[in-house]
């Protein structure tokens, strides 16, 4: 059985013996509390998978259609790797396909004051709001090389 401290001090053994205590049904050995946690915590890097990789994508495209003079080949890569991982996550877990949507007024205003920032342009150089509409944003065919966003 698995003590407390070895939750505390080594993680990884310790969901090892939990999901072997769970193939067990051995509900004896199982930290309950912590288990219940773990699983929750499972959800919540879902969520900000998706979280952080809408901001890297509404920051390129940002950067795209206001800072044309500095478009580069990576920053489509980038776009498109952002749209890819978005997709994965929901591909996994689909209660989490209109998180996007849910994420996007703030991501947005966040992702606003940090192009502000990196690019030195200034504020009303960018939309107050997301001038994308969520669908846009998980089309993969919307923004590629070329076109304007």
């Amino acid at each position: 059985m698995m003590t407390k401290a070895t939750y505390d001090t080594d993680s990884y053994a310790w969901t090892q013996a939990q999901a072997a205590a769970l193939r067990a049904k051995d509900l004896a050995a199982l930290g309950l509390e912590h288990v219940a946690e773990q699983i929750e915590s499972v959800g919540m890097d879902e969520k900000h998978a998706i979280t952080r990789q809408l901001q890297r994508l509404l920051h390129q495209l940002l950067r795209w259609q206001y800072q044309l003079t500095h478009c580069t080949r990576s920053w489509q890569f980038s776009i498109d790797q952002a749209r890819d991982r978005i997709g994965d996550v929901i591909e996994r877990s689909h209660s989490l396909q209109t998180y996007p949507a849910q994420r996007l007024a703030l991501d947005y205003r966040r992702t606003r004051r940090d192009a502000i920032t990196v690019t030195g342009l200034p504020a009303s150089a960018f939309p107050e709001a997301c001038p994308w509409s969520p669908e846009q944003l998980q089309d993969l065919d919307f923004c590629r090389r070329g076109e304007e966003p």
